[in-house]
C-alpha cells in the first residue's frame, strides 16, 4: 500500500469533502450574485481633459480644497492597463495620492488597431506625450510638470526628461527598467539581452504580425512564472471564493490581467532591439525621432522607487540609474514586495504615497 494512503482517516477526508464542497457551493453563490460593474476596475472620480487620436489624458478630481500648484502626470506602460493605479477603493495609488493633496493626472494610450502599426516612439514620446504636458502645462500656466513614470512608463518618462528637460520639474521613476543587460531575469534574456536576434527576431515577428497581439505577451508574461499564475491561484480559487470581498478582488485583477492591449509594431520593434537587445539607454545611444536620450541631460530632482521581490523588472536594473542621469538631487527608496504588491500591496499603499508626496512638496 502506498504510505501515504495509510496517513488517511474515512473520517478526515469526508471533513475535507465536505468543506471543500461548503466552500464551492458558497462561491457559486457570489459568483452569480457579481455583475459587471462590480468588477469595474478605476476606482476615482475623473474626467478626459484631452484627446488625441487613440490616446486619452485623465485629471482626477481633487480630494483637497488646494491642491500642489504643480500637478503630476502618471505615465504607464504601454503593455496592460493604466487602472493598475486605481484598481480599487482599498488598492488605489491614484486615490491616495489625492488625500495628500496631489493634483493627478493619468495618461492612457489606449488600444491600438491595425491603422496604427506604424506608430514609434517618437509618435508616442515627441508626440502624444509632449502634446499632453503642454496640455497640463498652458492648464496651469506653469512651464514645468511633475512626471511620474511606471515600469516602461518610467523608461519612457527617463527618456522624455532627457529630451525635454525644461518641462519637467522633478522626475518619479517607478519598478523602472534602466539596465536591460539582466543576465539572470528570464523576461530580459526572452528579449534577447545576451544573445539578440538569436533569442527573439523582432524584425521577423513585426514583419510577420504587424502589431504584436496582447494575449501574446500575456502568455509571455505568464510564463514567466508558469505554476504560479498559471495553475496555483486557480488551485486556491475555492478557498477565495467562499468570501465575496476576496472574490471581487481576484476578479479585478484577473480583468486586468487579461485587458491587455495590442503593441504598435514599429514602437515595439524600437524597444525590443534598441532597449532590451542593444542596452542603448544606459550607453546613450536611443534616437528618439531626431532626438538623442542622454540620461546625463536627466538634471531635475529624481526619486527612484523599486520593489526588492521584483521578478519583472530586476531590482539592480533599477538601481543602476544612479551611475548614468545627470541630477545631483538624487533619491532612491525600495519596498518589500514584488512587481505588482508595488500597486496593491496594503503595506505599500500605507508608505508609498507618503513618500511621494513628502518628495515632491519638499521639491515644490
Amino acid at each position: 500500500m502506498l504510505p501515504f494512503l495509510t496517513q488517511l482517516s474515512l473520517e478526515d477526508t469526508t471533513h475535507e469533502y465536505v468543506e471543500l464542497t461548503q466552500k464551492l457551493v458558497k462561491g457559486m453563490e457570489n459568483l452569480s450574485r457579481l455583475r459587471e460593474e462590480d468588477i469595474e476596475v478605476g476606482f476615482s472620480p475623473k474626467e478626459v481633459v484631452y484627446k488625441e487620436d487613440k490616446v486619452i489624458l485623465y485629471r482626477f478630481k481633487s480630494q483637497v480644497e488646494k491642491p500642489f500648484q504643480i500637478p503630476v502626470l502618471i505615465v504607464y506602460a504601454l503593455v496592460n492597463r493604466p487602472f493598475m493605479v486605481d484598481l480599487q477603493e482599498d488598492r488605489s495609488l491614484v486615490a491616495n495620492l489625492l488625500k495628500l493633496g496631489l493634483d493627478v493626472y493619468l495618461l492612457d494610450w489606449g488600444y491600438p488597431t491595425r491603422a496604427d502599426r506604424w506608430l514609434t516612439l517618437d509618435d508616442y514620446l515627441n508626440g502624444y506625450l509632449d502634446n499632453c504636458v503642454d496640455f497640463i502645462c498652458k492648464t496651469h500656466q506653469l512651464d514645468k510638470i511633475n512626471l511620474l513614470g511606471i515600469c516602461q512608463g518610467g523608461t519612457f518618462s527617463l527618456c522624455y526628461s532627457s529630451m525635454h528637460p525644461d518641462k519637467v520639474k522633478n522626475l518619479i521613476v517607478m519598478v523602472t527598467p534602466v539596465d536591460f543587460k539582466m543576465k539572470n531575469t528570464l523576461l530580459n534574456m526572452r528579449g534577447g539581452c545576451t544573445l539578440g536576434s538569436d533569442a527573439l527576431d523582432v524584425d521577423l515577428m513585426i514583419d510577420a504580425m504587424g502589431n504584436v497581439p496582447g494575449d501574446f505577451l500575456n502568455l509571455e508574461f505568464l510564463m514567466l512564472k508558469p505554476l504560479q499564475l498559471g495553475y496555483q491561484k486557480y488551485l486556491d480559487l475555492p478557498d477565495i471564493m467562499s468570501s465575496q470581498d476576496k472574490l471581487l478582488n481576484f476578479m479585478r485583477m484577473e480583468k486586468w490581467i487579461f485587458d491587455s492591449p495590442d503593441q504598435a509594431g514599429e514602437a515595439y520593434r524600437q524597444f525590443l532591439k534598441d532597449f532590451y537587445q542593444g542596452n542603448k539607454l544606459i550607453k546613450g545611444e536611443v534616437l528618439i525621432g531626431e532626438k538623442q536620450v542622454n540620461l546625463k541631460a536627466v538634471n531635475m530632482p529624481v526619486l527612484n522607487l523599486y520593489a526588492e521581490k521584483d521578478h519583472l523588472v530586476d531590482p539592480s536594473s533599477s538601481i543602476a540609474l544612479k551611475q548614468y542621469v545627470g541630477s545631483k538631487d538624487y533619491t532612491v527608496q525600495s519596498f518589500p514586495v514584488g512587481h505588482i504588491g508595488m500597486y496593491v500591496s496594503g503595506k505599500v499603499q500605507r508608505d508609498l504615497p507618503p513618500t511621494i508626496a513628502n518628495w515632491l512638496k519638499a521639491r515644490s
